[in-house]
């Protein structure tokens, strides 16, 4: 038999409200299961099998839930603050109640490629720095990028606070841009790396983690689920693909 959750708790995880509220929806005949009018908020129902709607409108419920994020400038990669917008708030409903935060963070004013997730031990095999799961930038950077900052990168650069930083890429992709390759997520990292070896960076946005790139599809403040291959490439190199 499959695993089976009390009613509210489904209705709770994709969005429906609270506890009370759920049950008080409950008890008004909006919510239904197999076809039938359930006002018993902890019955317990098999996802999957069961068939649970609210007001006719049916309701997925999956356990854990994998987003790509276009995150745009101006945004907190948070689950809540009280004074500023956060990526939680990019997303619709069915979200609110599963407990989504992001993988990782970009900073206010960075752009591009963020992870959503409520699964713990996916999210911590991308952020740890001991998986070495790269993760690529393109930063606008005012200064004279030195010759050698392929090299100085590449050894580990030490930033004012004394922190060692894992071995890097940084590589010319442009006139005042370059592509930007790490494998940790310090604090406000890519900026400090650059500001070690003379540059300002003006903006900065993520376009790849491990093999999965952003989808040129999606613009700033949308969203999509991954797929499960694509669940797989954040831990893959983009030279093995």
């Amino acid at each position: 038999m499959a695993d089976t959750i009390r009613l509210d708790k489904l209705l709770g995880h994709t969005g429906w409200g609270t506890r009370k509220e759920i049950r008080e929806l409950c008890r008004s005949g909006a919510v239904a299961v197999n076809g039938m009018s359930c006002r018993d908020s902890s019955l317990k129902v098999q996802p999957g099998r069961d068939t649970v709607t609210v007001k006719g409108e049916p309701v997925s419920y999956e356990e854990f839930y994998y987003l790509m994020l276009y995150k745009p400038e101006g945004i907190l990669s948070a689950t809540e603050d009280p004074h500023a917008r956060t990526v939680i708030d990019l997303l619709p409903r069915q979200f609110s109640g599963a407990g989504l935060f992001p993988v990782g963070r970009l900073d206010k004013d960075t752009t591009g490629l963020l992870l959503l997730t409520n699964d713990g031990q996916w999210a911590h095999r991308i952020t740890s720095p001991k998986k070495h799961v790269p993760k690529v930038y393109i930063a606008r950077v005012a200064g004279s990028v030195p010759g050698d900052i392929g090299e100085r990168f590449a050894a580990g650069l030490v930033l004012d606070d004394g922190l060692v930083c894992l071995p890097a890429k940084a590589v010319c992709s442009g006139e005042g841009e370059l592509t930007i390759t790490v494998q940790e997520g310090k604090f406000h990292q890519v900026k400090r790396m650059c500001a070690a070896v003379g540059l300002t960076v003006e903006a900065l946005h993520r376009v790849r983690i491990g093999s999965l790139s952003l989808d040129e599809t999606l613009t700033p403040g949308t969203w999509r689920s991954l797929t499960e291959t694509e669940r797989d490439a954040v831990f893959r190199s983009p030279e093995t693909d």
